[in-house]
């Protein structure tokens, strides 16, 4: 039998995981520094660094908004986190966007505040205002709630964490606002987010006069456990009940936004004028984009530079879809070929940097000429939306809405023989045949969120009556799968949507988008146009 040789002593998987943590190991690539001659030199020699801003435009309009959510909620401590940055891969994180309802009460838009939570605190009865509130909160929230922004302190060139933190740290993403510009920016009382548990767990129990919690759950899953444990340590701990009041906040921040202030409505006719801006980018770039592998991508790209240089980023996956993609409704791959004689569907909106967002959809001839077919098609789709738009009056509801699209796609699809049935058959309940080549809603409400005010209730929602200061978009379509056996073959692979913004007015429906052709003669002159720059 042979000798054994020597070897090296082995260690377990638990021995070897213990002399590093996986957690630290991303650090191994930098060869950090830690020497003490390192840490004092790098907090001495730094001139005095002043970040001046000033309020943000919302600040005026965030108090009446907080008020409204307070009296909704009275004796409560609501809790909204703005979020966290989420993780694209490994160390790398998408570009952060506060969730939307944090947004709303706190008036901060673009990439701020990862980690930041705001508080609505109950007042006591015949409490008067005292500390640093603003006057701009004060006056309007006194009577239910005090308004208190929690968040990270800067981490500059005074802290170590200036160079040690790649999500605070000035040396990794530059200059950010503390405590004091915060404050002078949303109005709202601002505090060190260390402080955090002490103000929210401050008098919660069962008591009488013990105050309850709710959170939003989905926007900050570290303060949702928090929350969730002051709440097990006060007595309050059962989950369903928690879990249902905590529903009812999302839902009433929800309805609340689906009346805008004249604040918000100027902020959504920027995103629409900056959106026909981007259409236009596209529309100049097209000529370039014909014929190559992933012609789609150059358009998307204008599109997305565009909206970059001008606002905060693209409100949603732009679409653009060529040809057999665009009865694809979400088709966001665009990775393919636009070719001369197909139709092309864009669906694209700017974000601008208070992150209210347009969302318009047009459709157009490659070639910047429709076909007969193309023009009949487009045309149906066309009457559709604006049977919606006269439908859609105050005191109407969504339903009078849908229910006026589909009447005219379904007497188009019926006049053309494609519908197996009456209009009236398909239109009732028990049909739905015409749905085939539109499955999809055909209006929606916009605002901070393309899809602004999902969590409403369906009665608010479908059946609750359009009111002035109302935005949303009426989106009607025809989509013909190019396997789709039902329809003549020249049909087949091809997709038309015209998507617009609506602003309800005391005197009825105002398109915002009015000045982004969709006429048919209109669109073929601004592609001519667009093709000469």
């Amino acid at each position: 039998m042979p000798q054994a040789s020597a070897q090296q002593p082995t260690v377990s998987d638990d021995e070897e995981l213990s002399m590093q943590s996986i957690s630290d190991r991303g650090n191994n690539r930098t060869l950090a520094p830690h020497s003490d001659a390192f840490k004092n030199f790098m907090i001495q020699g730094w001139d005095d660094e002043h970040s001046q801003v000033q309020p943000l435009p919302s600040s005026e309009w965030t108090p009446s908004r907080l008020a409204t959510l307070g009296k909704r909620f009275i004796g409560e401590r609501i809790v909204i986190p703005a979020g966290q940055l989420k993780a694209r891969n490994n160390d790398c994180d998408y570009a952060f966007r506060p969730d939307t309802t944090f947004a709303y009460y706190t008036g901060l838009g673009e990439d701020f505040e990862p980690g930041a939570v705001l508080v609505l605190n109950p007042r006591m009865p015949q409490t008067t205002v005292t500390g640093t509130a603003d006057p701009r909160h004060t006056q309007v929230e006194s009577a239910t709630h005090d308004a208190m922004l929690f968040v990270h302190p800067r981490a500059d060139q005074s802290t170590q964490d200036y160079y040690r933190s790649a999500q605070f740290g000035e040396y990794w993403i530059g200059p950010r606002p503390g405590l004091q510009e915060l404050h002078t920016m949303t109005g709202i009382a601002t505090y060190d987010i260390a402080s955090l548990r002490d103000a929210l767990s401050k008098d919660v129990g069962t008591e009488a006069h013990a105050v309850q919690l709710r959170v939003l759950r989905h926007a900050d899953s570290e303060v949702t456990a928090m929350v969730d444990e002051i709440r097990q340590e006060a007595g309050l701990d059962d989950t369903a009940h928690n879990g249902a009041m905590d529903d009812r906040l999302y839902e009433f921040s929800a309805e609340q936004r689906m009346v805008k202030d004249s604040y918000e409505i100027g902020e959504m006719q920027r995103a629409v004028d900056a959106t026909h801006e981007g259409f236009t980018r596209m529309l100049e770039a097209l000529p370039q984009a014909i014929g190559v592998e992933r012609g789609e991508r150059i358009l998307e790209g204008a599109f997305n530079a565009n909206a970059r240089e001008v606002g905060n980023d693209v409100g949603y996956g732009t679409i653009v879809a060529s040809g057999a993609h665009a009865p694809i409704l979400h088709w966001m791959r665009n990775n393919g070929t636009i070719t001369n004689g197909d139709l092309l569907l864009i669906d694209a909106g700017v974000e601008v940097n208070s992150l209210y967002t347009a969302d318009i959809t047009r459709t157009f001839p490659v070639n910047g000429h429709f076909t007969p077919l193309q023009r009949k098609l487009y045309q149906a789709v066309l009457d559709a939306q604006q049977a919606g738009f006269e439908a859609a009056q105050p005191g109407a509801t969504y339903h009078d809405i849908h229910f006026a699209v589909m009447r005219v796609l379904a007497e188009h699809l019926h006049a053309w023989g494609i519908l197996p049935v009456s209009v009236e058959e398909s239109l009732s309940p028990e049909g739905q045949q015409h749905r085939r080549w539109h499955a999809c809603g055909c209006a929606h409400h916009l605002g901070l969120d393309v899809h602004d005010c999902a969590q409403a209730r369906y009665e608010s929602y479908q059946e609750g009556v359009i009111r002035p200061g109302m935005i949303f978009t009426i989106e009607p379509g025809l989509y013909f799968k190019e396997n789709d056996l039902l329809v003549p073959q020249e049909y087949r692979g091809i997709g038309i949507r015209i998507e617009d913004d609506v602003l309800m007015t005391e005197q009825g429906p105002q398109w915002m988008s009015k000045a982004i052709p969709k006429e048919i003669d209109e669109v073929e002159a601004w592609m001519a146009q667009a093709a000469q720059a």
